[in-house]
């Protein structure tokens, strides 16, 4: 059978990740393979898993190499849980881990498995560049020869630009704009200040580093590569030297993002361990908090959305499955693509005029206590490995409701393609 007798709810037990680093620095030389079986030994060690054959492991990464064809099985191998447990790959953009994590956790529910890892990975740094196009193709005609005149023959057409390499792109294909492109579109639309955005990030540092001297990323982020913390953060950011920045993302004559309030380029990896709550106690593992609701989205940014406005449908949706409203919540973990994003998608909520047309309700969903939000810093200040950040917040919030004893969070990513993962988290 899918689905067993009865459902399980499904324990976050906790996360582990190495720290998050700015592009073409302390990561150049590592790959997407190194740095998750790092991320996922970390977890084993923290949570004595060694030996351990676990239901299943997920993870992904968006900037894939070919070589990567079975990365998180490969990973997997290279740690000390048993080789026994499998492991596949998924890719949902930025939302891969938090995808993961619902898909894992519906095996869990439905009682398939009684423990999993989702994880995620990625770095800009070994990007996969590939050969030129019209150059694969005269190989691949080449290949397909019956004879050596028919393999030669259209090598023949061979010029000098076809030499040139294929970088990957970090641009939708269907408008060619580029993600900070797209955003500053968004904040154009809805009315978005340059300064809302830098004080949003200023908070993010700010918030961040206060985490970090507090210790609560203490048991949360494992020494990788010599390096120790984020190296993104920046303790001695200010509004003022926000303000000197240059709009990075200039585009129809709108230029408010900037390299200061919008995430950078990040290599980096996580991942978090999800159980039955049979499974954890009978291995002395103490359940921090629970994944209890999941939702996806997409919106046509092609004709009347903005690119990363999916989340704000997906949350809706997943308050009405919870029978709840956007003020039950303790804690407010949306991911900081950009500044702009995030307050996009809270203008949305809050307005009478889009929760009524495009969300079809008949009020608002209303406004959140921003003191709630992102408290212990998000992207902005931490970086944003694509695939890794769904792990990375699971587990930061679920460390956060266990701290407090209790409480209600929501998880809310927006991602390429015009889509959005979300996820409420409660104990």
């Amino acid at each position: 059978m899918l689905v067993g007798n009865t459902t399980r709810r499904v324990a976050i037990v906790g996360g582990a990740r190495i720290p998050f680093v700015r592009s073409m620095g302390a990561y150049a030389e590592c790959s997407n393979q190194q740095m998750l079986t790092a991320a996922l030994q970390a977890l084993t060690d923290k949570h004595r898993l060694a030996g351990e054959r676990l239901g299943d492991v997920g993870a992904g990464a968006v900037l894939k190499s070919a070589r990567d064809f079975n990365l998180t099985r490969e990973s997997v191998l290279g740690t000390t849980l048993d080789a026994h447990t499998p492991a596949f790959d998924l890719q949902r953009a930025c939302g891969t881990s938090l995808e993961t994590a619902i898909l894992l956790g519906l095996k869990i529910a439905a009682g398939q498995i009684d423990s999993a890892i989702a994880a995620g990975v990625d770095t800009a740094s070994d990007a996969p560049i590939g050969i030129n196009e019209n150059l694969r193709r005269i190989m691949l005609r080449g290949a397909r020869g019956q004879s050596l005149g028919q393999r030669l023959a259209p090598w023949a057409s061979l010029r000098p630009g076809h030499w040139k390499p294929s970088f990957p792109a970090v641009a939708e294909p269907r408008t060619g704009l580029n993600m900070g492109q797209s955003c500053e579109l968004m904040a154009r639309r809805w009315g978005i200040r340059r300064e809302a955005q830098d004080e949003l990030a200023l908070a993010s540092h700010q918030r961040a580093a206060a985490a970090y001297d507090a210790g609560f990323f203490d048991d949360l982020v494992f020494e990788f590569n010599g390096v120790q913390r984020d190296d993104n953060l920046r303790r001695d950011t200010s509004m003022e030297k926000l303000a000197k920045l240059k709009p990075a993302f200039p585009v129809d004559g709108s230029a408010t993002l900037t390299a200061g309030n919008s995430t950078p380029m990040t290599d980096g990896a996580a991942a978090v361990l999800l159980a039955s709550a049979d499974w954890a106690r009978a291995r002395g593992l103490p359940v921090q908090a629970y994944l209890t609701y999941g939702k996806v989205a997409a919106v046509d940014f092609l004709q009347d959305e903005g690119l990363l406005m999916a989340p704000v449908h997906a949350v809706p949706r997943m308050l009405d499955d919870a029978g709840i409203t956007l003020q039950d919540f303790d804690f407010y973990e949306i991911h900081e693509a950009f500044a702009a994003q995030v307050l996009c998608t809270l203008a949305a909520w809050e307005s009478a005029e889009f929760c009524r047309d495009r969300l079809g309700r008949e009020r608002p969903l209303g406004s959140i206590d921003r003191s709630k939000l992102n408290v212990n810093g998000s992207s902005l200040a931490v970086g944003h490995p694509f695939a890794a950040t769904g792990a990375r917040i699971v587990a930061t919030l679920a460390k956060l409701i266990d701290q407090r004893g209790g409480g209600r969070g929501l998880i809310s990513i927006c991602t390429a393609g015009g889509m959005g993962v979300t996820a409420i988290v409660e104990r």
